[in-house]
């Protein structure tokens, strides 16, 4: 059935009998009727429109064959521009919404749609109706004076840039001109209907982009309410969840690997996967402009922030780079792995056993690697990169502003109201909410949620997310009780412990093997419970019934962000402030659940806890990179392959567009919020523990490129073209970045204190060395236990003839070391923590204080210092309104003086005709005296 609806001054009926499908299998061809405008239209129609019978239920009759170019987005008269498409078939419960489309259909007539229908037949599937829908000019028109959606009245004269020094060493990067800027800039006013000879029309049927086109149609047409069986509905939201429809979707313009054959198509998809979805583009600009004419503001802003993310991340890669180059570098100068390498003093230092029974003493050249390795990011260099980045983030964060108030100018959303988008009642509070109340501003009845149902809901809510977080924790002590267990595990696998501590070679330590596995472990738990909380998160959003969507979106993003705050950094947390903080000392040790339990709580490896907190942070951020890469570029492929493959049988231009989009992956309401939870846990993962592995922010880097091409990639060739939104920012993101940034100096300042060993190693330098050097540090550090006083627990039952082969005279001689300051046996306060202890706890907590302070004054200089908002985008805003007032000035004196001028023809008009009438008047009466 061929449907075509629209106004039309004069209508001639004439019935027709379709011919085309008549040797189908569906029956005889159905009479159709068609209503032919013999006049066109004023407001810019096609002359021609015609009206199917209402009595037959749309998709049901014979399809006329009148275009071969399927793939078109355009009706089969290939004048009017295809804006939204609507998918469904038929099945066992068909005629109840059967019902639902008829009436969904004649609002959407009622309201000026024009709509096309495509029968099975023609499908691949020979199941799927697809219902074309066009706005005409009017339709576009009203919603467009509603929606308030700027248009250009004047072209600019403002320059796009100056000219900067050495420009042509950026040319590489840059793509052509008509790809960055795709259109002209326009000075931009608000769309009004009564006003339309003050914009600049050239053409009613291009003068809105298809962007624009649909994101019209969607918000408003679409949004149109049905009633069925008495009771209130929303519109298509509504009628894809209860399968009336199986899909709604604006079509792309081309397929995105070919030029459009239509010349009247712009072929932007193609243009976008030529110069920015492949990865051979990976070191070219952005095309932003031509991303937001195409996908909307909305996923343009997303785009702009990542690659200005990018951006920054280069330089805090590079700094992080010279800081791991200087560890490298200062390799030779380490004096403290020099004394632990050497086989006469490390070789000769005896360390206590590091798990009771099972682990061995120990001798301390035996973690001479590790000592190196800890060095690498251990170092000066460290806190002048943990300094560096809280200014770096600072500046990220100040200059993002700024080219975000430059791109709400450009992209004219200086005075773009989220009411008129995001503000908006959800349909599901309509549909749930059944009480009313009368609206004191509008005084219309409103649904709304009884404030016992609302805390009772948020009450739920609240206890499901403490359940989940709980859940978290539960799985890190359970992952520490694992480290406990398996370390003694791999310790009794030790064949000669005397002389060295290995598994596999020389390069892997109990303490190593049981940070890899543990956090390898970490990451598969954490990637399970995100796999499931994500859905739990949706659904208590759901069930708290939040009234509008940007209401639901920041629900739900406050939740998902703090459950996957706590699920990805609980393990790093743990590492860095906690390891090795709570061990005891030999004979008095304390045991996580007790001392029954055997589990000895857990000590650092020998070469520091930062060396674990770097394995922990590079296996869980790695891992997490890598596993999001592939799941984001497979899953969508696997899924389009699957549902393109089954039906088809032709190859892909047999199909027509709305068929080819069909099965490509439908991008959904919170597709770019995963999106942001990603780049944003990446951010805290570059900020919060930097301290540990100067190198996350090049792995970030590295990972960035390759997520910008394949979000690009995925935007261009696996997901449906999704509906144009609005966005003048990043949102909720924006706050979450400025608490992280905040907390990300307090902990890096505690990573520098309590798990480097950079203050105990400057404490010992200026405070307790004779000569001003490192030299005996190791001595130093470690403390003395008499092996005598040693309980049996913890001891290795293998090596208790030491007791027996020493004479009693002699045993209080053998002593061993420990990783502590406390006083040695025979002292007046044996075992006490000594004057160094807390000399260097003193110096760690002015170190804090002192960071904090520089740091935080340094960050709130420079936010002082850089504005918001570019002196010349303020320039631009103030010319461009005052643009607006003057232009609107003249315009309506103008067309005041073409009323009055109009008013003066007519009075004069009016008094010429008159005229003769009185003169006429006159001469009849003057006969009649006479």
């Amino acid at each position: 059935m061929r449907r075509i609806t629209g106004k039309a001054k004069d209508e001639t009926l004439i019935e027709l009998q379709s011919t085309a499908d008549s040797h189908t299998g569906d029956g005889p061809a159905v009479l159709t009727a068609f209503r032919i405008n013999l006049h066109s239209d004023e407001n810019g129609g096609n002359g021609v429109s015609s009206l199917s019978d209402r009595g037959t239920l749309p998709g049901h009759t014979e399809t006329d064959k009148l275009q071969p170019n399927k793939d078109t987005v355009f009706f089969r008269d290939g004048v009017r521009r295809i804006d939204f498409v609507l998918s469904y078939v038929d099945d066992k419960d068909g005629e109840k919404k059967q019902e639902r489309r008829r009436e969904f259909e004649a609002n959407l007539e009622k309201v000026g749609l024009e709509l096309e229908t495509e029968d099975k037949s023609d499908s691949k599937d020979q199941k799927t109706y697809f219902l074309k829908i066009h706005a005409p000019w009017d339709v576009l028109a009203t919603y467009a004076d509603v929606l308030k959606i700027k248009v250009p009245f004047k072209e600019s004269d403002i320059p796009h840039s100056h000219d900067v020094p050495l420009e042509w060493l950026s040319q590489p990067f840059r793509l052509p001109e008509h790809i960055m800027r795709p259109q002209s800039d326009y000075f931009t006013y608000h769309f009004d209907k009564t006003k339309t000879d003050f914009f600049l029309i050239n053409d009613k049927d291009t003068f809105f982009p298809p962007s624009t086109r649909n994101r019209i149609v969607s918000i408003s047409p679409l949004k149109s309410e049905y009633t069925f069986y008495n009771k209130d509905k929303t519109g298509i939201k509504r009628l894809l969840s209860n399968g009336t429809y199986t899909a709604a979707f604006p079509v792309h313009d081309c397929r995105y690997w070919k030029r459009a054959r239509d010349a009247e198509c712009e072929s932007e998809r193609y243009n976008l996967y030529k110069h920015w979805a492949k990865f051979l583009c990976f070191y070219k600009e952005q095309p932003l402009n031509l991303i937001r004419k195409y996908y909307g503001e909305k996923i343009g802003i997303y785009f702009a922030w990542l690659g200005f993310y990018t951006e920054m991340l280069f330089f805090a890669a590079v700094m992080g780079l010279i800081c791991f180059t200087y560890g490298v570098l200062s390799y030779d100068d380490n004096i403290s792995s020099k004394e632990i390498c050497d086989a006469n003093i490390g070789g000769n230092i005896v360390m206590c056993p590091l798990c009771d029974e099972k682990c061995p003493f120990w001798r301390l050249n035996t973690t001479c690697l590790s000592s190196w390795q800890s060095h690498l990011f251990d170092n000066e260099g460290t806190v002048f990169f943990a300094i560096f980045m809280g200014i770096w983030v600072t500046l990220f964060l100040e200059f993002w502003k700024r080219r975000q108030a430059r791109l709400e100018y450009e992209w004219d959303l200086v005075d773009f109201e989220e009411e008129q988008q995001q503000l908006q009642i959800r349909p599901e509070f309509e549909i749930r909410c059944t009480n009313r109340r009368l609206n004191k501003i509008t005084q219309e009845m409103e649904p709304y949620l009884p404030i016992t149902s609302k805390c009772a809901r948020f009450c739920l809510s609240g206890a499901t997310v403490l359940f989940w977080i709980s859940l978290i924790v539960a799985c890190i002590i359970g992952v520490i009780a694992y480290r406990l267990a398996v370390y003694a595990a791999f310790a009794s696998i030790i064949k000669d412990p005397m002389r060295k501590i290995q598994l596999v070679g020389r390069f892997i330590t109990p303490q190593l093997a049981t940070s890899v596995t543990a956090s390898c472990i970490n990451f598969v738990i954490i990637m399970i419970l995100n796999f499931f909380y994500e859905r739990v998160a949706i659904w208590i959003t759901d069930l708290e019934i939040p009234k509008t969507h940007l209401e639901y979106e920041n629900r739900l993003t406050m939740k998902m962000f703090l459950f996957q705050f706590v699920n990805y950094y609980s393990s790093c947390f743990y590492v860095a402030f906690f390891k090795g903080k709570f061990v005891g000392y030999p004979g008095n040790y304390s045991y996580m659940f007790g001392s029954s339990t055997r589990l000895r709580n857990e000590e650092c490896d020998p070469g520091g806890c930062l060396i674990e907190l770097t394995t922990q942070l590079v296996i869980v951020m790695a891992g997490k990179q890598l596993w999001g890469n592939i799941q984001e570029a497979l899953l969508p492929l696997m899924r389009n392959w699957w549902s393109s493959r089954k039906g088809r049988h032709h190859p892909e231009n047999h199909y027509s567009r709305w068929e080819q989009d069909h099965v490509l992956q439908n991008f959904s309401q919170l597709g770019l919020f995963y999106e942001y939870l990603e780049m944003v846990i990446q951010f805290g993962f570059i900020t919060l523990f930097v301290a540990s592995f100067p190198l996350a922010p090049l792995l970030a880097l590295f990972n960035n490129i390759l997520e910008i091409r394949v979000d690009a990639w995925k935007f261009t060739t696996q997901f449906r073209r999704p509906v144009a939104s609005k966005a003048r920012n990043i949102g909720a993101w924006q706050e979450i970045l400025n608490a992280v940034a905040i907390l990300s100096v307090v902990t890096n300042a505690f990573i520098m204190a309590f798990t480097s060993d950079m203050i105990p190693r400057m404490v010992y330098l200026y405070a307790y060395s004779e000569k001003a050097s490192m030299k005996d540090y190791v001595n130093n550090s470690l403390s003395i236990y008499t092996i005598s006083h040693i309980t049996s627990h913890n001891i290795i039952f293998e090596y208790e003839y030491i007791h027996y082969s020493l004479d009693d005279a002699l045993l209080p001689l053998v002593l061993y070391r420990y990783r502590d300051y406390r006083y040695p046996s025979g002292h007046q306060n044996a075992y006490a923590r000594t004057m160094q202890f807390w000399h260097i706890l003193a110096a760690k907590m002015a170190f804090i204080i002192i960071m904090e302070h520089v740091v935080f004054v340094v960050k709130f200089f420079v936010a002082w210092m850089i504005p918001d908002i570019p002196s010349d985008v303020k320039a631009r805003i103030k010319r461009e309104r005052y643009l607006i007032q003057e232009y609107l000035h003249n315009y309506e004196v103008e067309r005041l003086k073409l009323q009055l001028s109009a008013s003066f023809i007519t009075e004069i008009c009016v008094e010429a005709s008159e005229k003769p009438k009185k003169k006429k008047n006159a001469t009849t009466y003057s006969a009649h005296i006479l």
